[in-house]
């Protein structure tokens, strides 16, 4: 099957979803429901045993498009965007992700709620959504149980961007390595999942799961709630997202 906007191979065990939305892989809703096809024709697959999320261009992603979340756009927006998440989760298998140059916003969310991370040295990444009058969802959720509350805190409602040394610091991300050796290095970082057993990679996974007692569907659901339903209607919403299609700095009126 042809892709527009992504790439997609299955071998050995490893099915790979490259992201190559030319130039910076912003993420559009065309995009996001053509990873969420191949994701639920992957649910229920017996011979899968991991899921690497690459990239090709300039770098990983520079985030969703901002033109997508606003009016109408956005519950659209952000049902398509969690479905990747949601599918994700109902894999129950280890989900990878090698990254390289910008790693922000929406993909920034992508790369780190996947179980391992293995990065580039001239990595960064961040979640700018604050900046612009809104927050990420996925992040609100997933960031404090990676690298803890206060860590989570900093990163989401500063919008500040981080280096792949200190994203590791933190424990936001597995290894770092040189930009040239990322290619080989990913192969080598996933080649210890692939000579397992996927049942019993999946009944693993589900027990680290169950053992921090988290169920990612409750919290997203009144996350999605918060955003859709309170932020989208602030004032400093809407101002920061014209703000950002029109390059002007926000005038936050503070309600």
């Amino acid at each position: 099957m042809g892709y527009d906007h992504i790439e997609v191979k299955m071998e050995n065990g490893l099915g790979t979803i490259t992201l190559n939305r030319p130039p910076v892989n912003i993420l559009n809703i065309a995009m996001m429901e053509e990873i969420n096809g191949v994701l639920t024709s992957w649910q229920g697959e017996k011979d899968l045993k991991a899921v690497l999320f690459d990239a090709k261009g300039k770098c990983f992603s520079a985030g969703v498009d901002v033109g997508e979340h606003m009016g109408d756009m956005a519950p659209k927006m952000i049902e398509a965007f969690h479905r990747m998440f949601r599918l994700m989760d109902g894999l129950d298998i280890p989900t990878v992700a090698s990254v390289y140059g910008s790693c922000l916003g929406g993909g920034c969310e992508l790369a780190v709620f996947c179980d391992l991370v293995i990065s580039s040295e001239d990595a960064k990444y961040g979640q700018p959504e604050v900046q612009v009058g809104v927050f990420p969802p996925i992040a609100a959720q997933i960031m404090p149980r990676i690298i803890g509350r206060k860590a989570a805190m900093e990163l989401i409602l500063s919008g500040k961007i981080i280096s792949a040394e200190e994203a590791l610091q933190m424990g936001l991300i597995n290894k770092v390595v040189a930009k040239d050796d990322l290619n080989s290095a990913t192969q080598d970082f996933c080649k210890p999942y692939l000579k397992l057993s996927a049942e019993v990679l999946r009944k693993t996974k589900k027990a680290i799961m169950t053992g921090l007692m988290d169920d990612f569907e409750p919290s997203l659901k009144l996350i999605e709630d918060i955003y859709l339903d309170e932020l989208m209607n602030t004032a400093d919403a809407q101002e920061g997202l014209n703000a950002f299609m029109e390059k002007r700095k926000p005038v936050w009126k503070n309600r």
